[in-house]
């Protein structure tokens, strides 16, 4: 039985969206997961990573059983997490109504390991630009966009690390844009097709062990909240919805695209405040500059990232290292997510946090929520996409959403302390190391910090 994917009552009217904000992983599945089984005339998805896990092959037999129903299903992932023996979004091929492609993929690829290795010695340039893109578009009319690949990691299915993620669903006209954007892609000479060998037998063996992981507890949990969706909906004007992405020429190396021409403009207009999240924060010397303005002319600039422990990156910890100082002695407010055990942040028992929103707030009315790092690579190199609303109820959510990750229960704030970096939670101090890294990420980020790599990071 399929659920509609018609506009809720809530933002019926003419020119206005629906816009739900999804904090939680599960809700953040089950959303996907409905609106595959509600699309009655396209499936269009893009991503830069799809895995091959729990969530990941659970979501591939939702765009499976859409496709037997005569669903057209497209399927574009970024090539460098095109690889391995485990991704079976090659097997989807072998059916008549789905098409995949992979971005930014040389033809170098066809000879597993050996075409990767060539591809790293004689094409350096292409694996530096990536599809870094997240859109899931149901029949045109509804996307959820935000910081979320597909995969464990980014449900809440983890039980060793997940991520503390948000999207978008949006339903209504803007959706048109997304649509547009991926089509884009979609035609790119970079996007190649996908021609799965041994096809009907690839896709016979993937159903059954779809099918069977269908079965099993661990996903039943996870089906079993689909028609519960959850969620607050928000009646937003269409006016005040943009949907936003670098256009498929950046990753030719054409131009700067158009995210972050428009954040820069956006926090240019900053009148009170700019709170910041972003798991990988290098603002850069002019971005740096920027904010230091801000705050010499009165305005509160808060930036919320990942700390050194809680970071999956630790190359892009070493960059934002170099800025740590200036930005507090500037008075900018500097806060650090712990790396902690949270039983709420797996279904599947504890496991440790690390921070993957990428959001920005202006003057409590002005919101982006997408894919954007605050770093060089965003900036530069990977194609970027996302959404900017001018909402005042919106701010307000993401404004809470700040205020509860900066809280000193889930995050350090940063200070200057007697000459040295002191981290502060309002119960205790530390000063000098960085509170919960190893001892190996404690030697190793400082040794990264001295490579000249932040055009990279």
């Amino acid at each position: 039985m399929t659920q509609s994917l018609d506009m809720p009552a809530a933002a019926q009217g003419v020119g206005m969206s629906a816009l739900t904000l999804i904090p939680d992983g599960i809700g953040a599945f089950a959303r996907r997961a409905a609106s595959a089984r509600a699309a009655t005339e396209s499936l269009d998805l893009q991503y830069y990573i799809w895995k091959s896990d729990l969530t990941g092959q659970l979501l591939m037999r939702e765009a499976l059983a859409a496709a037997d129903r005569g669903v057209p299903v497209r399927i574009l992932v970024d090539a460098m997490y095109g690889l391995g023996r485990t991704f079976h979004l090659a097997a989807l091929a072998g059916h008549p109504a789905i098409a995949v492609r992979r971005f930014n993929a040389t033809r170098w690829r066809r000879w597993g390991q050996l075409g990767l290795a060539l591809e790293v010695l004689l094409g350096n340039w292409r694996l530096n630009r990536r599809m870094h893109n997240k859109a899931w578009i149901a029949d045109g009319r509804l996307v959820i966009c935000g910081g979320r690949n597909i995969g464990d990691s980014y449900f809440d299915a983890s039980g060793e690390m997940n991520f503390r993620d948000l999207d978008v669903e949006l339903s209504g006209a803007p959706v048109a844009d997304a649509a547009t954007l991926f089509e884009a892609f979609w035609q790119d000479s970079l996007s190649r097709p996908v021609r799965p060998r041994r096809r009907f037998r690839a896709l016979r063996r993937l159903r059954a062990r779809l099918e069977r992981l269908a079965m099993t507890a661990q996903a039943q949990t996870y089906l079993g909240h689909v028609r519960d969706r959850g969620g607050h909906c928000l009646a937003v004007p269409d006016r005040e919805i943009r949907i936003i992405g670098d256009p498929p020429g950046k990753a030719h190396g054409l131009g700067d695209g158009c995210v972050a021409p428009t954040l820069r403009a956006m926090l240019a207009g900053t009148k009170r405040e700019a709170l910041l999240i972003s798991p990988y924060f290098i603002p850069g010397e002019a971005l740096l500059s920027r904010l230091i303005a801000m705050v010499q002319a009165g305005i509160r600039v808060s930036v919320i990232t990942n700390s050194l422990a809680a970071t999956d990156v630790m190359a892009a910890h070493a960059g934002y290292s170099h800025y740590r100082r200036r930005l507090i002695l500037a008075g900018v407010e500097l806060h650090e997510l712990k790396h902690s055990s949270d039983r709420r942040a797996s279904m599947f028992g504890s496991s440790s946090a690390s921070l993957h929103t990428k959001a920005v707030v202006v003057d409590d009315r002005l919101v982006f929520i997408g894919s954007f790092n605050l770093d060089p690579r965003s900036a530069n190199l990977n194609t970027e996409m996302g959404v900017l609303v001018n909402h005042a109820v919106l701010a307000r959510l993401l404004r809470r959403q700040h205020a509860w990750l900066a809280s000193g229960e889930r995050s350090w704030r940063l200070a200057h302390h007697g000459g040295s970096l002191a981290w502060q939670d309002g119960r205790v101090s530390h000063t000098g190391s960085e509170p919960g890294a190893t001892l190996t990420r404690r030697i190793l980020t400082p040794i990264l910090s001295l490579l000249p790599i932040e055009s990279q990071l």
